[in-house]
């Protein structure tokens, strides 16, 4: 079996939604993150052989293929294909599976794997949300609801659960949050997301034009005080709007190859895909997998938690990447060390290579080797995936 490298990374600054970025169209989005790492990795666009993209709301501008169409887009030419993927939250990062286990395998060189979501234009759950109303039913079938009677399944309900499952309490979610956005502010002020992001033009309202690129999510003025004074989501539970992830619009991509693929670019790998694991659970909790997924992932890769130098665990709602930590026995210092989707924003099928950026720029930037990357996904679903920075 041959190796998978990556050997370039990007992703656009997250927007609010309504906000910065929504004025741009997501097939364009995506194609500026294609356009950028066909540049930043020196390739003559006809060399890529493919492009995978994660994509959860894939209806309305987001329909018809939304890879194919961001190809066509962009820079790469016609010649190159496009196919799009839906494993929830963890879309992406499993378009990165794809891709490397594509280039290991040795059927393709050279595959970029990408993932897009604007929430401001096509709003989560709305494909499945305007199909009941168009009277075309819902994806709970009558086997679903024999094996499932009464369930409803809510991401909402599954991070309650974990709170209580786990014995977490809403000021150590509030301060969990608070932290996001203080690491997110300080790697904004430091710099450290300036060579993993894309700058895309945006309008403003009086007419102006500027780059964007700086994420929108992020509070400069948060305090622990105002986190703590907002609603709970739920009477008498834990989590709040303030210890969920953000809304947001955003792209990403990664440019994987194999040997083969390296010597036809004539390029330096910046990592090597060391492992990846996807595991399936509860689907009622929901949240919970990425616990067990890593247990799994570091035990088929004949390593412990504490060879990874970083990790990046998507900040769904506080409650997960807590539990991630006290299960796993990691240590908190090394945990989403320039905040998380509670700051940054979350674009669903975008954000597992948004993650996957940071954390390759990040480990460079501290000289750590090996990074971990996982998240929850809707389903019980948990993708993990191990590289190694070279």
């Amino acid at each position: 079996m041959g190796e998978a490298y990556i050997v370039a990374s990007a992703r656009t600054a997250g927007g609010r939604k309504g906000g910065r970025a929504s004025g741009w169209h997501p097939v364009d989005l995506a194609s500026q993150v294609l356009n950028s790492l066909v540049e930043r990795s020196g390739a003559d666009p006809a060399v890529v052989e493919d492009v995978i993209m994660g994509c959860v709301s894939q209806g309305g501008e987001q329909a018809v293929n939304v890879a194919r169409n961001a190809v066509m887009a962009s820079v790469l030419p016609e010649s190159v294909p496009g196919t799009s993927v839906d494993r929830q939250c963890g879309s992406s990062q499993q378009a990165l599976h794809f891709a490397a286990q594509a280039v290991m395998s040795g059927a393709m060189d050279c595959v970029i794997a990408s993932g897009v979501e604007s929430m401001s234009r096509v709003p989560m759950g709305s494909p499945s949300i305007l199909a009941m109303k168009a009277g075309m039913g819902s994806y709970m079938s009558p086997g679903l609801q024999e094996k499932y009677p009464n369930i409803q399944f809510s991401q909402f309900a599954g991070a309650e659960m974990i709170s209580k499952k786990h014995g977490l309490t809403k000021d150590e979610l509030d301060e969990y949050a608070y932290e996001s956005h203080r690491k997110a502010i300080a790697a904004t002020q430091g710099g450290a997301f300036k060579d993993e992001i894309v700058a895309i033009e945006i309008t403003l309202p009086d007419g102006t034009k500027e780059l964007h690129t700086i994420d929108e999510g992020i509070r400069f003025e948060a305090s622990l005080e105002g986190i703590r004074g907002v609603k709970l989501l739920t009477e008498g539970g834990t989590v709040t709007a303030a210890t969920s992830s953000q809304i947001c619009d955003g792209a990403s991509g990664v440019m994987v190859v194999n040997e083969a693929g390296l010597k036809r670019l004539g390029v330096e790998p910046l990592a090597r895909v060391h492992h990846m694991t996807v595991t399936a659970g509860d689907p009622v909790i929901m949240l919970e997998e990425p616990l067990f997924a890593t247990e799994k992932a570091l035990k088929k890769a004949g390593m412990s938690i504490n060879d990874i130098d970083l990790y990046e665990v998507n900040e769904a709602f506080a409650p997960v990447p807590i539990a991630w930590l006290r299960h796993n026995k990691a240590d908190p210092a090394k945990l989403n060390v320039n905040g998380g989707a509670i700051a940054l924003g979350h674009p669903l099928g975008g954000s597992g290579t948004k993650l996957m950026t940071t954390l390759l720029h990040a480990l460079k930037a501290r000289g750590g080797r090996y990074g971990l990357q996982t998240m929850c996904e809707g389903g019980g679903l948990a993708n993990v995936t191990i590289i190694e920075r070279l």
